[in-house]
């Protein structure tokens, strides 16, 4: 690929009156290509241009796959953002190849040209799409560790929240999230006995992260309640009947 400065050159040297096969000889530059700059010297773009960076800037096509990937990467998901290297990553753990499958073909639906790839992980698989673009789709991508810096969502990405509670929560269930059987023990008729119940779990260091996932709970109707690991609130858990009936409904466990 030949910059603008380059071509622009070549053409200076076809201007003053040299043939194409000289200035090809010169410049080490095929006659073809140099033929092709004179009706054309930007170079053609070989994906589709990003629909954030536009002048009118559009949604993605797919928006409830959005709610679900921005849930993912707002939980393990990371954006790698350097010269030569973009991508979004989001971390699976391999006993659930069912969350694998889901997270690429998110990733496949919201940012379709990508090439995508799988990376095996002691313990996990790393899906991962390569696009310098997956920074436009996710503006809280920054420097640092999610819970160290505010994390806020732009108004767009709230009213694609707002359309799509459950996948923006199941996103957030599949990431930092489980589903559980907890047991307790009462006393039934002067007998102690076992007691199980299914209860819903998020787990999440960032307190804008954990906000974001009880103002959407509270949108869908599900109670929910922290519980403080030593003094730290991290630990979101749903254990009301109702509740976890409308998680099992709409998210469940993963697989």
């Amino acid at each position: 690929m030949y910059d603008i400065s380059t071509r622009k050159r070549a053409l200076t040297l076809v201007a003053q009156g040299r043939s194409l096969n000289s200035v090809s000889k010169e410049t080490g530059i095929s006659r073809h290509a140099i033929s092709c700059w004179l009706s054309r010297i930007e170079p053609l773009s070989r994906t589709p241009p990003c629909i954030r960076c536009t002048d009118a800037p559009e949604l993605p096509e797919n928006p409830a796959a959005y709610a679900y990937l921005l849930g993912l990467y707002l939980g393990d998901g990371y954006i790698i953002s350097k010269p030569r290297q973009h991508y979004l990553m989001v971390s699976c753990t391999a006993s659930w190849p069912g969350l694998v499958e889901a997270a690429e073909a998110a990733m496949r639906k919201v940012l379709p040209y990508p090439s995508t790839s799988r990376v095996q992980r002691a313990g996990c698989i790393e899906v991962k799409s390569f696009s310098k673009h997956w920074t436009c789709m996710f503006p809280q991508h920054g420097p640092g560790k999610k819970h160290d810096r505010p994390i806020t969502l732009e108004p767009w990405q709230q009213a694609i929240v707002d359309a799509h509670p459950w996948e923006f929560i199941r996103g957030l269930i599949h990431s930092d999230g489980c589903r559980i059987t907890n047991w307790t023990t009462r006393m039934v008729a002067g007998e102690r006995k076992r007691y199980e119940y299914p209860r819903y779990f998020f787990t999440n260091k960032s307190d804008d992260i954990r906000k974001l996932f009880t103002d959407t709970l509270d949108k869908v109707g599900v109670e929910w309640t922290t519980l403080a690991r030593g003094s730290a609130p991290f630990n979101i858990s749903i254990a009301r009947k109702a509740s976890v009936a409308l998680m099992d409904t709409h998210v469940g466990p993963k697989h």
